[in-house]
């Protein structure tokens, strides 16, 4: 079985609490149409150089039944900055237009197999897994940005257009697994593509 969910899988559950004190399920999330997921910190510069990117596709795309919710799996004892209480006041700071959970356990990360932040999972209204991979291909400039296979996705989702290309490598920072080196990842972490 591979490390990452694999395109077709269906959404792993999760009950995590959100930087507004409360707890968001997968079920709470059923009347959405789209659902984005994606793996995120506080400090990575690949996240804090795309975010305005990726609060764009999400604004853009909010009235065609898309909702993003962003997950941090980063333990805080390999980076203090990505505790809760940052998290709460990154939120408070930018006002991102989704809702921002703690894996506290890493168990949510572990059962996506998220691999980098950022790492972006889109899910049809059955929660079946129809891409994952990289928001765009130059996340820590984005000024750079000459794809954006994440708009590229939303925008063939939401029109009924089959997905053209379904998995793409995350680029960015490895996700801080709790007890390792910063620059640890699982054995059976790989490459998508």
């Amino acid at each position: 079985m591979a490390f990452t969910l694999e395109i077709g899988a269906q959404a792993p559950a999760f009950n995590l609490k959100a930087t507004d004190g409360n707890y968001y399920s997968l079920h709470n999330l059923s009347d959405i149409e789209t659902l984005v997921v994606f793996f995120t910190c506080n400090h990575c510069p690949y996240v804090l150089g795309s975010d305005e990117v990726t609060r764009l596709a999400a604004l853009k795309y909010a009235d065609k039944g898309v909702r993003f919710v962003a997950i941090n799996s980063n333990s805080p004892n390999t980076y203090p900055e990505d505790d809760f209480e940052h998290m709460v006041s990154r939120m408070q700071e930018n006002k991102f237009p989704w809702l921002y959970l703690w894996d506290e356990t890493q168990e949510v990360a572990k059962a996506y197999g998220a691999l980098r932040t950022p790492h972006f999972y889109v899910f049809d209204k059955h929660r079946k897994l129809v891409y994952t991979g990289r928001g765009v291909d130059s996340p820590r400039d984005a000024s750079k940005i000459t794809t954006n296979d994440l708009e590229r996705v939303l925008e063939e989702v939401t029109s009924g257009t089959p997905v053209s290309v379904n998995i793409t490598n995350p680029i960015g920072c490895n996700v801080k697994w709790d007890g390792k080196d910063k620059h640890w990842m699982p054995a059976d972490a790989c490459d998508l593509v």
